[in-house]
């Protein structure tokens, strides 16, 4: 990976498709269209090679990743985690993979984890509280994390709401409180040494967001899943001064694209300073992908 030449690191975009899958539209899945209503966006499902096509094409890298969950209905059109890392070497230039593991599938997700690591090679792994069903805090998650710390790997949590399950029948499922960002607190405690992200403005907990994130050196905040316009004013505030450094750049694409992000992301009172360690050197230092500047 070129990093020095790179444009930015988007942190946090989905690969929903297996290169596997048969031609459909993304119209298809009840998740995606209805995703799609609540950005106003088109519903779109990209395979981990669309995906590289589309941020090779814009001089950027991205960390990808899908969600397990040990109860979903088998589908042979979405991607595995493990496809995902598996194609990822061949785009090794732009896509960064991370892992994924529901903390209930207890001993046997403790493995899979591992497997996941030491034979497929991802960077890093994703959670999500509010689909997976549980509190990051949970000690049943622990052994999940014990494996993450010991192999250097950052974890990477959904936060607060945004439009995953939106204005679906009881919102798809989604329990909201799952995902308070002060859960990680305890978390960030326990492994002092497993960086964690918090992903997306944490609507409606930005202040328990930005108060871990201060006082715990290891936690970072990406900031996907809303558009730029959208940032409370603290949020802004705490990323160009005590969080600048801690700060990073994400869309949740594919439904933001790094187009609209960025366009939204200048219009907002983000010092000029500030804006290449969010964009990418941040990143570059947590991910360890090379030289940051500063």
């Amino acid at each position: 990976m070129d990093v020095e030449n790179l444009v930015a690191i988007d942190v946090h975009t989905h690969v929903h498709r297996s290169v596997n899958a048969p031609p459909s539209s993304a119209e298809d899945s009840e998740h995606l269209a209805a995703m799609a209503k609540y950005f106003k966006t088109a519903a779109a499902a990209f395979t981990v090679d669309d995906l590289a096509a589309y941020y090779r094409e814009r001089n950027m890298a991205a960390v990808t990743f899908t969600i397990d969950r040990k109860d979903a209905p088998e589908d042979p059109s979405r991607a595995t985690p493990e496809e995902i890392a598996e194609r990822a070497r061949d785009h090794a230039d732009v896509i960064i993979p991370f892992g994924s593991v529901d903390p209930a599938r207890g001993a046997a997700g403790v493995a899979m984890a591992r497997r996941q690591i030491e034979e497929s090679g991802v960077r890093g792994f994703k959670f999500h509280p509010s689909s997976q069903g549980f509190y990051p805090n949970d000690r049943a998650a622990y052994p999940l994390y014990e494996v993450i710390e010991a192999a250097g790997l950052p974890a990477l949590f959904h936060t607060g709401q945004t439009g995953a399950g939106a204005g679906t029948r009881g919102g798809g499922g989604i329990r909201l409180a799952y995902s308070n960002p002060m859960y990680l607190d305890d978390v960030a405690v326990d492994f002092p040494d497993m960086p964690i992200i918090l992903a997306h403005p944490s609507f409606p907990w930005q202040e328990e967001a930005l108060s871990v994130a201060t006082h715990k050196p290891q936690v970072y905040i990406d900031l996907s899943g809303w558009s730029p316009k959208y940032f409370p004013a603290i949020l802004v505030q705490y990323a160009n001064t005590l969080l600048k450094d801690k700060v990073l750049f994400g869309t949740d694409f594919p439904v933001l694209t790094p187009e609209r992000w960025m366009a939204d992301f200048e219009k907002i009172a983000i010092r000029d300073e500030v804006k290449p360690g969010i964009f990418k050197d941040n990143a570059v230092r947590l991910l360890g992908l090379g030289k940051a500047a500063g």
